[in-house]
């Protein structure tokens, strides 16, 4: 009788998944927030260390800034970890893209001296199309909801989406492909709209003729990024996934329906990759040193004082896509746990410290309390909810000192010390970088 397995000790010459995903090659840098919380700056930092960087799910309604030297770039669909000159750079299949705004992007951060060309950045295949309909539908939409606005940024990301859903988008792989079958596509996903929006003016004729352009422009770009990406982790190469939005903006598990439309929670690396679970390894939360959000909807830590003033004009907290005003608040523990019991954070990094320098004291939200029940970890599932919420505070005191300078933790303040090791003990989980400036060297690594 041949020989039967029996136990962790034979394995019958089958290698050890343990063995194997011991030092799993993908790392990803998520938002733990409203977004806004100064990702690019943390992918930007650690990018060194990837081969690759990606970009996995959402739009051009992303906005990532990246600061080298005396130049700023702004990032909306290009991964940020392009400005590694030794990475390269995918927009995963999750990703929808507007191609003529995707090709003005690259050539605005071209102009200040960034390489962008198709050794340098690869497209999926299989990544939806936003087209101007959607943009013009996104506008309308937005419009009549009238005081129940969402807040989207117009660029036509939820449409886009929908037609991916209900299955008449158009893919990359489509536009380099066929294009009179394309055409035809096209011509069947405008009707569509207009059956919908009786006001919504598309001029097919232009439309393809610029898509026919940009069909020859996108090609070099396009790749099977899936294929490419396995390829690369069979041969040891490393991998950096950066998200767009945050946390409580996700489709699933954010404040709904005040959301992106995608998933930007770390469930979205696989779906908007095509990688496995098993090889992603850590998974780095950031979040602001105190809190911001664009659009309508529930904000219980805001403040709407001279307070929040103050914060707004020194962390310059204007959109980087539309340049909106943000709301502002103090910081919100309950929303982190949230995000780190869905997310699994194995670190944080914490950002615009030095934000807070010229408070008396600082106060941070550690619980809820809603219709008498005292909440600590489980973030309202909706806007009605957290508008019911009374925050319980705890607060500390400031430290009244300029900390842009510092590059180490011993010589911060020792109430800005505190302040960190505070959050750290409140969200359970380890900090790792804390930023005290824009500057791509304004980091203070906390191991």
């Amino acid at each position: 009788m041949a020989n039967r397995c029996n136990g962790a000790q034979e394995n019958c010459g089958i290698p050890s998944k343990r063995a194997r995903i011991s030092d799993p090659p993908v790392t990803v840098v998520l938002g733990t927030q409203w977004g806004d919380e100064g990702k690019g700056k943390v992918v930007d930092m650690i990018s060194h260390k990837a081969d690759i960087v990606c970009r996995c799910q959402g739009g051009n309604n992303a906005g990532h800034t990246v600061v080298v030297g005396k130049k700023e770039y702004a990032f909306h669909i290009l991964p940020s970890g392009i400005v590694n000159p030794d990475c390269v750079a995918v927009i995963g299949n999750g990703c929808v893209i507007h191609v003529k705004q995707l090709f003005d992007e690259i050539e605005q951060n071209k102009a200040k001296g960034l390489c962008v060309d198709p050794t340098r950045l690869l497209i999926s295949n299989r990544a939806h199309i936003v087209f101007d309909i959607h943009q013009n539908a996104d506008g309308l939409q937005e419009s009549g909801r009238g005081k129940n606005h969402i807040g989207t940024t117009k660029r036509g990301i939820g449409p886009a989406y929908s037609s991916k859903a209900t299955r008449n988008g158009l893919r990359v792989c489509d536009l380099i492909g066929d294009f009179e079958i394309f055409s035809e596509k096209y011509q069947t996903l405008v009707k569509y709209f207009q059956e919908r929006y009786s006001d919504l003016e598309v001029n097919v004729t232009a439309d393809l003729k610029e898509l026919a352009d940009l069909r020859d422009k996108i090609r070099p770009f396009v790749a099977d990024t899936v294929l490419y990406l396995h390829k690369a982790i069979k041969d040891g190469k490393k991998i950096l996934v950066e998200g767009a939005q945050s946390n409580i903006l996700d489709i699933d598990f954010g404040l709904y329906p005040y959301v992106t439309s995608s998933n930007c929670s770390v469930g979205g690396v696989c779906t908007g990759l095509g990688i496995p679970p098993h090889e992603i390894g850590e998974v780095y939360g950031v979040v602001k040193a105190y809190l911001t959000r664009v659009g309508s909807g529930g904000f219980p830590t805001e403040l709407n004082n001279d307070l929040g003033n103050q914060l707004v004009d020194r962390g310059h907290e204007y959109g980087v896509t539309t340049g909106r005003r943000r709301r502002v608040g103090w910081l919100d523990i309950v929303m982190l746990r949230y995000s780190s019991m869905i997310n699994g954070f194995t670190a944080i990094a914490i950002t615009k410290l030095d934000i807070l320098d010229v408070f008396e004291e600082i106060k941070i939200g550690v619980a809820y309390k809603i219709d008498g029940q005292r909440i600590e970890d489980s973030f309202p599932a909706t806007d009605e909810e957290l508008k019911k919420a009374e925050v319980e505070y705890i607060t500390l005191p400031g430290w009244k000192t300029n900390t842009e300078n510092v590059r180490c933790f011993k010589e911060l303040p020792e109430e800005a010390q505190n302040y960190v090791l505070k959050i750290q003990e409140l969200m359970g989980v380890q900090v790792k970088w804390i930023g005290v400036g824009k500057a791509r060297d304004s980091i203070i690594d906390f191991n």
